[in-house]
């Protein structure tokens, strides 16, 4: 028994020398071909802005889960209520939309100033400060050698009625 528990271990010796004697030359040959390629570039780290901590500026705000104030419409508007009249026979030109009226250019006609205005439809009508145009109860305010100033009257969503200012600029032709 002793002589197996010795010979075992030299016959392990053997074999182990036995396949130290194999070739690495594809492995040398590899290496030498990696050393002789070209180095390449390292691309340089992207550069990061700094955090920047966020400041919460609502604390001064009303929350979210209380009710809002109410609002008196009629003091958000001046106290002035505004509504068109529904009476006053229409002008020509209320037939029109407003965008697609072109102020075409100017007459004085004994000291008023009248803009020429076209209608899209081969029309071109004579107006001025007074007169109503556009679809939405437009008032002209004022007339000028370049342009036409138009208040209009339209619905504000919530069955009352609000101003909104319009220009017709005049159009020069090339």
């Amino acid at each position: 028994m002793k002589k197996a528990f010795c010979v075992a271990p030299l016959m392990g010796a053997l074999f182990l020398v036995g396949c130290g004697q194999a070739s690495h030359q594809d492995l040398v040959d590899f290496m030498e071909e990696a050393k002789r390629r070209p180095k390449g570039q390292i691309e340089p780290l992207p550069t990061f802005s700094p955090y920047q901590p966020f400041a919460y500026s609502a604390m001064t705000l009303r929350s979210p889960f209380e009710k809002p104030i109410p609002v008196d419409e009629t003091a958000a508007k001046g106290g002035r209520t505004v509504v068109p009249d529904f009476t006053r026979e229409k002008e020509f030109l209320e037939r029109f939309n407003v965008t697609a009226l072109k102020m075409v250019g100017t007459i004085e006609k004994a000291g008023k100033l009248w803009a020429l205005i076209d209608n899209g439809e081969r029309d071109v009508v004579p107006v001025t400060v007074g007169n109503y145009l556009g679809l939405n109860h437009g008032k002209i305010i004022t007339t000028s050698p370049s342009q036409i100033e138009v208040m209009e009257i339209v619905g504000d969503g919530s069955n009352g009625w609000v101003e909104r200012p319009r220009i017709i600029k005049l159009e020069e032709k090339e």
